[in-house]
Formats: C-alpha cells, structure tokens, sequence
C-alpha cells in the first residue's frame, strides 16, 4: 500500500517485563498460515518493530503539564462534547503553535 510498511499494536504491552521476556531470543517466525494478529505480533517483536515501536512512544503526562500551567488552561468553558471537543481543538492549536514558534526561533 503505497510503500507503507504498517507496524500495528495487536494489545497492551504489559509494563516492566522480565529480564528473561526482555532478552530473550528473538522467536522463530510464524507459519505462511498463521493469522494476521499472529504475524503482526511477530513484526512486532523483531529489532526493527521494536525500534519502530520505541521511536512511536512517548508520555503525555508532560504536555498536560504544560498545557496547564504555561498555557493556564484548566477547566472547559463550554458543555456540550461537540463544543468541549472543539474547545480541545484550539488549546491543541494553540500548544502546537507555541511549540511550533520555540523550534523555529532556535
């Protein structure tokens, strides 16, 4: 499709692994019949799909942050889900723009 390798989740990974699931080998690959759910997990578990799965993960916790206390945003003025969501939206645009002006400015 388009050249587009897809790396899809098939489930939650479940925090702190292991050392043993951490760094074990990497499993033999799944029969030509095998599911599709089967196959992703494969990719998933090979060193690129990690890689691809590393690069593809990052904590929100830190945004909020700052959305709250440099943008001062911390209650919705509006009630309907449409509107909270269009609400949403702006602060979004608002915190791209400003991150957007800081990388461009340095």
């Amino acid at each position: 499709a388009r050249g587009l390798e897809p790396y899809i989740a098939t489930g939650r990974e479940p925090h702190h692994q292991s050392w043993k699931e951490r760094f074990a080998e990497q499993p033999a690959p799944p029969p030509d019949d095998a599911s599709l759910i089967v196959k992703m997990a494969y990719k998933l578990q090979t060193e690129v799909g990690k890689a691809i799965s590393r690069l593809r993960t990052c904590p929100v916790e830190p945004i909020i942050g700052i959305i709250k206390e440099t943008l001062g945003f911390r209650q919705f003025s509006l009630r309907d889900l449409v509107a909270v969501a269009g609400e949403w939206c702006l602060v979004c645009l608002a915190y791209n723009l400003k991150r957007w002006h800081v990388l461009l400015a340095g």
